[in-house]
């Protein structure tokens, strides 16, 4: 006779890990979820480009559909995308991954951040990152049983995270520092003075450096300095990247990691048997992306994430707050401190009362709180309604 499914089950044993019990939900996700509840709301809060991806990328994934490329590659990714990201880093940034053994094709960039905390970090090891941070940072570090060390960084210093900071953080648990520059949430970039010592750092403690460099292209009035390509870092830096944000291919979930080939054998162990492969399609899709007749198509995003990074700097500044300049990524950080409302309290106003949404700061950390992130990446019309609505917002707080 059929059980009764309405009846409780009694279930007495805690099934739930005590790892995750203890993370938190995504600060980011919560607002984005109760604003697909709301009509006529503007969003500022995910980082996701609003261009459509290019046409001879989708192009070249509706070219493998159509000629049958739909099976799992190789655990390492199809060697014509490793080949294509070997060139590539070739003519960006002067520094050179052997395809064969140094670069392994993720699931997006956000596996390839995971995979290498999990095959190079053991219970109680520490890592040192920047507050504020990305808000899976401390998560990946603490799955594998890390311990994430957070290192101040200010406005006043543009966001920067100084050697000297570092230093004082560093002890014999030290496994690695995390560096993420361009930075998200805050648009800082890294100079490479700063760098270089940071790396004589590494090299003096023995310590790693995960370096994800998921914005490495979207950069302003700077260039972008590849951790690896400083002279004797190449074998001490893991690379983080993808293809989500310069080339508007965030659906495609293509990822990647480079690193000496112990350590990429090492992460392909654990991808192996986590993700097999990414998608075959995304990833000859990628190689399309990688060709220099692609790149002015990058180039041309940027361009306009360029003119509404100033637009909005400007529209922060002039209601009266705070804003630093964000040198990459497409994210701006005005402080909200003078309204004399949390972080998590203004966002949470301001998407009630005037359907705009923004993250908090202090999801990103102790250092966050006090400010919002407002995302550009979305079109001109909306910003300068979303500036409208802010301003009307913070009238509305005197």
């Amino acid at each position: 006779m059929p059980q009764d499914s309405s009846k409780q089950i009694n279930i007495k044993r805690d099934y739930i890990s005590q790892r995750a019990r203890e993370i938190s939900p995504s600060g980011i996700r919560k607002f984005f979820d109760l604003l697909a509840s709301m009509d006529g709301a503007i969003s500022l809060g995910v980082g996701e480009p609003d261009f459509v991806t290019p046409w001879p990328i989708r192009e070249a994934g509706i070219f493998a559909l159509e000629k049958g490329f739909t099976m799992y590659t190789s655990n390492r990714g199809i060697l014509e995308l490793r080949e294509a990201l070997s060139r590539y880093h070739q003519r960006f940034y002067n520094v050179n991954y052997d395809p064969h053994s140094e670069i392994l094709i993720t699931t997006g960039s956000s596996e390839a951040l995971d995979l290498a905390f999990r095959a190079t970090i053991d219970p109680g090891d520490e890592v040192i990152i920047t507050d504020p941070h990305y808000v899976a940072y401390p998560v990946c570090i603490s799955l594998p049983g890390g311990i994430p060390v957070t290192v101040p960084t200010y406005e006043i210093n543009d966001f920067k995270i100084l050697p000297a900071e570092i230093q004082k953080k560093i002890t014999p648990k030290t496994k690695a520092i995390l560096l993420s520059f361009p930075c998200n949430p805050t648009g800082a970039v890294m100079p490479r003075e700063l760098l270089v010592e940071i790396a004589e750092l590494a090299v003096k403690h023995d310590l790693l450096i995960v370096s994800d460099e998921i914005y490495a292209r979207l950069t302003y009035d700077t260039e972008h300095t590849c951790l690896a390509s400083l002279p004797g870092m190449k074998d001490r830096v893991i690379l983080i990247g993808g293809f989500s944000k310069a080339f508007a291919m965030t659906g495609w979930r293509v990822g990647f990691v480079a690193a000496n080939p112990e350590i990429t054998e090492a992460i392909l162990k654990v991808h192996q048997y986590t993700m097999m492969c990414a998608p075959i399609m995304a990833q000859m899709a990628a190689v399309e992306a990688l060709k220099e007749t692609n790149n002015q198509e990058v180039e041309d995003m940027l361009t306009e994430y360029d003119r509404r990074r100033r637009f909005i700097v400007k529209g922060f500044r002039d209601m009266g707050l705070s804003c630093f300049e964000p040198r990459g990524a497409f994210y701006s950080c005005p402080c909200i401190k003078l309204t004399g409302l949390t972080s998590e309290e203004f966002a949470d106003r301001l998407l009630k009362e005037e359907k705009v949404a923004v993250v908090p700061g202090s999801v990103f950390g102790k250092c966050g709180e006090g400010y919002i992130r407002c995302c550009y990446a979305t079109s001109m019309p909306e910003i300068e309604e979303a500036l409208k609505r802010m301003r009307r917002f913070l009238s509305s707080l005197k």
